[in-house]
């Protein structure tokens, strides 16, 4: 299905697909904005707060930062479920510096502080902390993070650290008992959704990458995607995919505002 859907529209590769090397993303501005915080912190060795509603583009923000990287002086630690408690996130330091984590929190606690310390005094790297779904933290997990940052009478940090998440997590922080960690965040960026004019420069883009530099969604098709999608890239991608299947099954020499509502439908079909 996939090689006749390529072989109808002239594609050379499946547009808006997932595994986009870096250097081919879309760079509209949440994304370069976003891109500029998450440097600056892993710079800084700071804490930051990236936060978006689903499909904003948050992880892919965070991979195109990372791939600017000089790998031999940096190490990710990249936790992509926080439901593992404050142990769950030491014993993933731990591993992922080399160590074996010692069995019980009293221990596994400074243990995953040192080897931290010795990443970035000794061998020279910075180790980057990345929590994905950082909403999902709770109280303990959100003051053992800060906790990590806190090095050397409070006058600097041993690692980068990243809390990428649901804009729920701003609001979690603001909590008057997370004052502390709160006062600590030294980046802190919401990524909005993108505006019409990106998302049509969005689709032509990622239907260029796939062999196609001509208008294939007409200007009603790609402004009803927008609306639906509220401009979030992952909700364009699916809707963009099936009118294009629309489109196809039609006969159709191009994704018009027909194809579109139908795509919606699917879509959005309870």
């Amino acid at each position: 299905m996939i090689d006749t859907l390529q072989a109808h529209w002239g594609f050379t590769r499946t547009p808006f697909g997932r595994g986009l090397a870096t250097s081919m993303l879309h760079r509209h501005s949440a994304h370069a904005q976003a891109v500029a915080r998450i440097t600056w912190c892993i710079g800084e060795r700071a804490l930051g707060v990236i936060t978006g509603e689903v499909g904003a583009g948050k992880t892919v923000a965070v991979r195109a930062s990372l791939a600017q990287l000089d790998h031999p002086r940096h190490k990710v630690i990249y936790l992509a479920n926080p439901a593992v408690g404050v142990a769950g996130i030491h014993h993933a330091i731990v591993t992922a510096l080399g160590g074996v984590p010692r069995p019980h929190k009293s221990t596994l606690i400074p243990q995953a502080t040192d080897l931290l310390a010795t990443e970035h005094a000794e061998r020279g790297r910075v180790p980057i902390l990345i929590i994905d779904e950082a909403h999902l933290l709770d109280h303990e997990q959100l003051e053992a993070v800060r906790m990590l940052t806190n090095h050397d009478m409070d006058s600097n940090s041993p690692l980068a650290c990243l809390l990428i998440g649901q804009p729920t997590l701003r609001h979690k922080i603001k909590l008057g008992m997370l004052a502390a960690l709160d006062q600590r965040i030294q980046v802190r960026y919401n990524m909005p959704p993108m505006t019409g004019e990106e998302t049509a420069s969005y689709l032509t883009h990622h239907l260029a990458l796939a062999g196609r530099s001509d208008t294939l969604f007409t200007d009603d098709a790609i402004n009803l995607i927008h609306d639906t999608a509220r401009g979030y890239p992952r909700a364009v991608n699916n809707l963009a995919v099936q009118a294009l299947l629309s489109a196809y099954a039609d006969g159709k020499p191009s994704v018009d505002e027909t194809s579109a509502r139908a795509a919606v439908a699917e879509v959005t079909a309870e």
